[in-house]
């Protein structure tokens, strides 16, 4: 007797059956039950009518979610309950919807709807760059301050965090460091967010110097460059709640720093700020050279303002806890993790329009050329990378380059946008043969995208497009749905050229469509002879009959 196939369980099978009035399509909530119902099953309904927890968590980690995450700490205490009051580790639709309703994200992830979609190849990729980076050791760490010159120098963490909260680490990205100059974009927006663009700028410019970020010089305004140098930073320090005193300026701060971080790793290293303080000569000469040129809001404090900065650089954090605070940034000013507003859109704009200009001290325009993408490095090895509406990263690495930017980290942005299409400019030279992947899309949408480009090509009998198609590795004899190639599609419209390059390029002349056809046989039918003597003669293995295509 043959076996009979199993069916799956059916909707009502597994733990959740429309009410009355309540179709599977309806509305429960924001969604249907047949939407939750669609994610369930994709999890691999047992006979049971249930789903492992296993693969729930699973999808979860592999969309970028860990069990840290504060949006899901709830989640996983359900999860965990399941597991110790039952017995087992299966739950049913009911409890799944259940923890969908408690965190959105859970659904989010299942489907695939994150800036990332697959999470696990960016993963790959970011782990192979910092591979590749290890065995670099050239450059030196901050021996000017003292407390900065023990810190070992092979030291190496990357971490990202996108804009939807998916988080990925490797290495040293758990270890602490100072953030030294990365402090100065966030004292920035603190002060635009107190007092307004207008005001601050009376204070401090917005230009690259094209001079050294310790230099003793000002604009010809007297006031400093923009607030990445040192001079604009503690100019921004001065701005920073002035009315009050330095406990609760720096309580102020600190807490701005936990809220963009999540909640995140973030302390204070005493020993630096002692040792950066006894270090200070030049940033006290630019205290009492700008103080000399009336660049501070009246009744400024000097002496205040200069221990304010030297504090507000030692705050330390994390890799991961950084990337979070890039992330915060790449989001419009909002944390991805907890949904926080710290800063403006509008703030944050200005702020990541100087990091882009004036981010990475005297590397700040070849990094703005090469890299494109806002940035800001410390002394300390740390450097925090910003790709709005995408992605935070952190790379954490204590050797140094001549101008102070971390050379591993500087290494790794040339890599990532090698790699990917993050330049800011990239979206003008889509056209063009990169090679260059756009993370942002699905796992098959890239090539799915790719494959109805070389056939629109063929179709349209355009050699050019054709030719950058096949230039990126594009196999020639991929298909669409009915099974038709490029080939075939040239042949059928009587395009000499097209076929002649596809021949010469590996397109098969024997590939057959749904219904049997060949190119050959397309070209016959639509009255297109010199096409169809081409192809003959191919398929009768005469080689000879391709002319040789001349260099482009």
């Amino acid at each position: 007797m043959p076996a009979t196939r199993k069916a799956g369980p059916r909707l009502q099978d597994i733990g959740a059956v429309p009410s009355k009035g309540q179709g599977a399509g309806s509305d429960d909530g924001k969604f249907g039950l047949g939407y939750y119902a669609k994610l369930f099953t994709s999890l691999g309904v047992g006979e049971d009518g249930k789903v492992g927890v296993t693969e729930l968590l699973s999808r979860l980690r592999e969309s970028g979610i860990s069990e840290s995450d504060p949006r899901v700490v709830e989640v996983w205490a359900e999860l965990r309950r399941s597991v110790d009051i039952e017995g087992n580790s299966r739950i049913d639709l009911n409890r799944f919807i259940a923890l969908c309703k408690k965190a959105s994200v859970v659904a989010k992830a299942i489907k695939g709807g994150f800036v990332i979609p697959d999470f696990g190849a960016l993963q790959r990729e970011i782990s192979a760059i910092y591979e590749g980076l290890r065995r670099v050791d050239t450059g030196h760490v901050a021996n000017y301050i003292p407390q900065l010159g023990r810190v070992d120098p092979e030291k190496f963490g990357v971490a990202v965090c996108t804009t939807d909260g998916q988080r990925f680490a490797v290495g040293d990205a758990d270890t602490q460091f100072c953030v030294q100059s990365i402090c100065k974009p966030i004292n920035y927006c603190l002060t635009l967010e107190e007092h307004g663009a207008e005001l601050v700028h009376r204070h401090v410019g917005r230009e690259p110097s094209g001079r050294g970020f310790n230099e003793l010089t000002l604009n010809s305004d007297g006031l400093p460059h923009n607030p990445m140098i040192n001079s604009g930073a503690i100019m921004a320090c001065s701005l920073i709640r002035p009315q009050q005193d330095m406990a609760d300026r720096f309580d102020y701060v600190a807490d701005t720093w936990q809220r963009l971080s999540g909640g995140g790793a973030v302390g204070f290293n005493n020993a630096v700020y002692l040792s950066e303080r006894r270090t200070a000569d030049r940033n006290f000469a630019l205290g009492y050279f700008m103080r000399e040129h009336g660049s501070f809001p009246e009744s400024t404090d000097l002496v205040e303002t200069l221990e304010f900065y030297f504090q507000c650089c030692s705050i330390e954090v994390d890799a991961r806890s950084l990337s979070v605070v890039a992330a915060s940034l790449a989001n419009g000013g909002v944390n991805p993790l907890t949904g926080d507003r710290v800063f403006s859109a509008d703030t944050v704009r200005k702020c990541l329009s100087l990091m882009s200009s004036c981010g990475m001290y005297d590397y700040s325009g070849e990094f703005a050329f090469t890299i494109g993408l806002p940035a800001k490095s410390g002394v300390s090895g740390g450097l925090m990378i910003v790709i709005p509406g995408v992605m935070g990263i952190c790379v954490w690495s204590p050797r140094l380059d001549a101008l102070g930017n971390t050379v591993r980290g500087v290494a790794f942005c040339k890599e990532l946008v090698a790699r990917f299409n993050f330049h800011v400019y990239d979206s003008f030279a889509a056209g063009e043969v990169s090679g260059k992947r756009d993370p942002r899309r699905g796992k098959n949408e890239e090539e799915i995208a790719s494959t109805m480009r070389l056939l629109w090509a063929a179709s349209q009998g355009d050699l050019d497009d054709l030719r950058i198609a096949l230039a990126t590795g594009k196999d020639p004899n991929s298909t669409d749905y009915d099974k038709r190639t490029a080939l075939h599609l040239a042949a059928s419209e009587g395009y000499l050229e097209i076929v002649q390059y596809l021949l010469s390029n590996g397109a098969d002349p024997k590939a057959t469509d749904r219904w049997g056809g060949t190119a050959q046989t397309d070209a016959a039918r639509g009255g297109h002879e010199e096409v169809t003597r081409l192809l003959e003669a191919v398929l009768e293995d005469t080689p000879r009959a391709i002319p040789e295509q001349q260099p482009c």
